[in-house]
């Protein structure tokens, strides 16, 4: 097997683990609202805490990654957040959570933009949308196993044993990454001229390079990847942070059928990924650069708006699992080709410009997982939040449907041979 694929699977493994980790608050969030007593509004921020924190953290956690190297930055970001994972199993009260959540999504911000980076580094331009496809397959694994996973697990040992299981199940992971992993394919010992050549990286001359913050906050398609993701986002954080309660509370399943229900949009999601990777690939190849990113992106989205309005007033059960299950799996054909977006305009950047475009996507979905709760509220419907998902997944499809993924960064390695049409 050759080396990059080798690199690949550590970061399969992580996303994996990173989602089964953030999701384990969302799927065990029934029992513990009832047994601290935190109603919806609350609950919303202790939801919230997480992604406040991701959103604070990902650009320096990107940089750093950058700058000082993706084997010290994601040994760093995983065995932090494994220790406030465990520490979750020690709140007895509402602030407790709302601190160690905070803490926790402070360690995890990151995690992503600096797989990113990885990417970036070890994958050559033609293959990394189908990398990314891979890393957010993983992840859509680790959602669809999280209930599966869990929610027996808890039955058997309550959930505060849950959260220490997990936190020492990253630690394992930092400490293989750091004994293991070098940052780029010049440094490895293992790897062949032949695969060097394969990946002809262009900047490996320059192993720290300086981050050039004044254009990266003066390009207009950084600005407008960003606005697209953090409105995309409320769709992505509906199913991270909400869905398991909604499928309770507002659909009227039982907690036991949630436990199957809400592993089938990410399983869809795995779908979606995969065949996502191969069809941005191909679209850039036949359409070129820019027009091959606004096809999937923008597409995608829009079929994901109209099948989240179909979800917000249909009422019956088998209606609410394909509509839900399916918005996920078409929303998440455009997700590879976005992160690679970063990688066309940011270079050896993409690290920092995908953490860049994730802070946005995390006050996106601090906005849904906060509001979400504030308009149950108020209108008395779990109905309600998912009309204004599907409009701010409108607004999402239009931005991205007009970024231009052939204006990079100056300096950020411009790959050749591609068309710009």
């Amino acid at each position: 097997m050759k080396q990059r694929y080798r690199v690949l699977a550590m970061l399969v493994v992580l996303s994996t683990m990173t989602f089964v980790d953030r999701l384990a608050i969302a799927v065990l969030g029934p029992r513990i609202q009832t047994e601290l007593h935190i109603p919806p509004a609350r609950w919303g921020w202790v939801l919230g805490a997480f992604v406040l924190a991701c959103g604070l953290f990902e650009i320096p956690s990107g940089a750093a990654g950058d700058r000082h190297g993706h084997r010290r930055e994601l040994t760093r970001i995983v065995v932090w957040w494994s220790v406030f994972m465990a520490l979750t199993a020690a709140c007895f009260r509402f602030w407790q959570l709302v601190v160690v959540r905070f803490l926790f999504g402070a360690g995890e911000a990151g995690a992503f933009p600096n797989a990113t980076g990885v990417i970036a580094r070890w994958f050559p331009l033609r293959e990394r949308a189908r990398a990314q496809s891979w890393v957010w397959a993983a992840s859509r694994l680790g959602g669809a196993i999280t209930p599966l996973l869990l929610v027996p697990l808890q039955a058997v040992i309550g959930w505060r044993r849950v959260f220490f299981l997990l936190g020492a199940g990253g630690v394992v992971w930092a400490v293989a990454w750091a004994l293991w992993f070098r940052n780029s394919p010049e440094q490895s010992g293992r790897i062949t001229q032949q695969e060097l050549d394969e990946i002809h990286r262009t900047a490996a001359a320059d192993p720290h390079p300086q981050i050039p913050w004044r254009e990266l906050l003066r390009s207009r398609p950084v600005w407008s990847i960003s606005l697209a993701y953090g409105c995309y986002a409320w769709a992505s954080w509906f199913y991270m942070a909400w869905f398991p309660t909604w499928i309770v509370r507002g659909a009227h399943f039982s907690e036991r059928a949630m436990s199957m229900v809400a592993a089938l949009p990410f399983l869809c999601g795995i779908a979606g990924n995969l065949a996502g990777g191969v069809l941005g690939d191909r679209l850039v190849q036949r359409c070129g650069l820019r027009t091959g990113r606004r096809l999937l992106l923008g597409g995608a989205l829009a079929i994901t708006a109209g099948l989240f309005m179909a979800l917000a007033i249909v009422h019956g059960k088998a209606a609410i699992v394909v509509l839900a299950s399916t918005g996920f799996g078409v929303m998440d054909l455009m997700l590879p080709s976005a992160w690679a977006l970063c990688m066309d305009i940011g270079g050896r950047f993409s690290g920092t410009v995908s953490g860049v475009m994730n802070t946005a996507g995390q006050f996106g979905g601090l906005a849904c997982t906060v509001l979400f709760g504030y308009i149950v509220r108020a209108t008395g419907s779990y109905q309600a939040p998912i009309a204004v998902i599907a409009v701010m997944l409108l607004v999402s499809a239009a931005i991205f449907s007009r970024v231009d993924a052939t204006r990079r960064l100056e300096g950020a390695d411009l790959p050749a041979g591609l068309k710009s049409s």
